[in-house]
């Protein structure tokens, strides 16, 4: 039995300590934060429940797994939700589109807009379907550590024009302008741009139409405190409100970390911590931090979010649980929001309406929101946002109002945000960055952080900097990568 710290209880390092623990390790989870989470930490305020980061999760299966390891049930723990439609899109001429799993609904949606796009969509599927099975239920739970492993994988993923880009795969079978960015948007839920990620990342919508989206009973914090049930049932122990501080080694070995001021002996050490803090500050006196954070700072990283969480009287029941709104400009503001220099004066969102299935989320005869807007990192655009976040949010609250929550702003009760700068300091998020690395393909699979480090043999990485990417499946999946890794390198060892 091995002593394991994980730093970090996001939903990948909740998963991997789960996985660790149920084979019979002893493991620390390390949290900085009063509460477990993560990013998908949760306020509560004036009887509002606002769930921080992640609302859509999708492939509960690889939920199940985490609690059958141990011959247990997820629905023991948590109570999904099946949310329909998945997604309604906006668009400012009132143009809207249901994004359902219902296969006759679908067509019925896109034949209101293109008739003759209803076969371009079954192509497109088709191509989902493919690089779904190819690049999530063959390479997901992979961990890519030398460049052979690469080549390995590398003629499927070939085969399905993996340097193409997501938005121009949708484009090369669907016409109408709407749809492309119907089919497209996905991607911008784990931190890519669609006309420079990966054609691979495609598969989020045979994801999506194989096991639906789903929602836990209480928000998505319930799901978190039901796994950090599962491990503490399994016997491990999670500190909270203790941040770590480093992570000591002995040439080119972990040997322990400190933590809230005082020093833990481990056999290994996992981060789920943003991966330029781990390097750069938890490993910063040791010469493969050093090297390792100078050269993850020349990467391209995902751009970051201002949220807006909000609670109001009322309520708006022909709002579904989900609602994306396209501003008037698709390309031109993503160039914008990865590109930098300035924040753009338009902006499109995505709506969280979570009392349209949990109205327990709010008090009697009202309703929780959260509404994110894509915004450049702090290395793209250093706009002050003390300054900037009242107003800016006090704009998108406008629209809102406006286009699709008429009489919002006279019954809002609560209301507070989360900016660039928070990531940045909350998180320890690089840049703020909300997602970690940028999904490109130059920096997926082995050109992303390894899940084992390569000259600290018994240091490992799990969540959205390492492979396969952001996501609660993605990160879920890295966990049984890093998971099956160390539990060989133990046995092995």
């Amino acid at each position: 039995m091995a002593k394991i710290a994980v730093i970090g209880s996001g939903f990948g390092g909740l998963a991997l300590a789960v996985r660790l623990q149920s084979a019979g390790h002893e493991v620390t989870l390390f949290e900085a934060r009063e509460k477990p989470g993560g990013r998908a930490y949760v306020y509560e305020q004036a009887g509002y429940t606002f769930d921080a980061g992640p609302t859509v999760v999708t492939d509960p299966t690889c939920l199940e797994e985490l609690f059958a390891l141990s011959g247990r049930q997820l629905a023991d723990y948590v109570d999904l939700m099946p949310v329909e439609p998945f997604y309604r899109l906006h668009w400012p001429d009132g143009t809207t589109f249901d994004y359902t799993g219902d296969e006759t609904r679908l067509n019925a949606e896109i034949a209101a807009l293109s008739p003759e796009d209803v076969e371009g969509y079954q192509r497109f599927f088709a191509y989902s379907e493919g690089v779904f099975r190819e690049g999530y239920e063959k390479l997901g739970h992979e961990a890519f550590l030398d460049f052979r492993s690469m080549l390995a994988a590398a003629p499927q993923l070939m085969r399905y024009g993996a340097w193409r880009s997501v938005y121009s795969v949708v484009a090369s079978h669907i016409r109408h302008p709407k749809l492309r960015e119907a089919f497209s948007f996905h991607t911008l839920l784990v931190g890519g741009n669609p006309f420079n990620t990966s054609s691979i990342y495609a598969l989020i919508h045979a994801l999506e139409k194989k096991w639906g989206v789903w929602f836990p009973r209480g928000g998505t914090h319930a799901l978190v405190r039901g796994l950090v049930r599962l491990f503490e049932d399994l016997g491990g122990t999670v500190k909270l409100a203790t941040p770590v501080t480093a992570i000591e080694t002995a040439g080119n070995q972990v040997t322990g970390l400190v933590a809230g001021e005082e020093r833990y002996v481990f056999d290994a050490v996992a981060s789920n911590g943003d991966i330029v803090h781990t390097y750069a500050d938890l490993l910063g006196e040791t010469p493969r931090g050093k090297s390792a954070a100078k050269a993850l700072k020349r990467k391209r990283f995902s751009p970051s979010l201002f949220v807006v969480y909000f609670g109001a009287k009322g309520a708006w029941p022909e709002v579904p649980h989900h609602n994306i709104l396209f501003g008037p400009r698709y390309r031109a503001l993503l160039d914008e929001i990865y590109g930098g220099g300035n924040l753009a004066d338009d902006f499109s969102l995505y709506l969280h309406h979570p009392t349209a299935s949990d109205p327990g989320l709010s008090p009697p005869r009202c309703s929780s929101f959260y509404v994110l807007s894509p915004v450049p990192h702090l290395g793209k655009y250093d706009g002050d946002w003390d300054r900037i976040a009242p107003q800016y949010a006090e704009r998108i609250l406008k629209a809102l109002d406006a286009h699709l929550l008429p009489g919002l702003l006279e019954n809002i009760e609560v209301k507070r945000w989360f900016t660039p700068a928070d990531f940045k300091t909350e998180l320890n998020a690089h840049l703020g960055s909300a997602f970690s690395l940028e999904p490109v393909l130059w920096q997926s699979a082995w050109f992303r952080v390894h899940n084992r480090d390569d000259v600290i043999s018994n240091l490992y990485f799990v969540g959205a900097g390492t492979h396969p990417g952001a996501g609660i499946p993605g990160v879920v999946g890295s966990a049984k990568a890093t998971a099956r890794l160390m539990l060989a390198d133990m046995r092995n060892g």
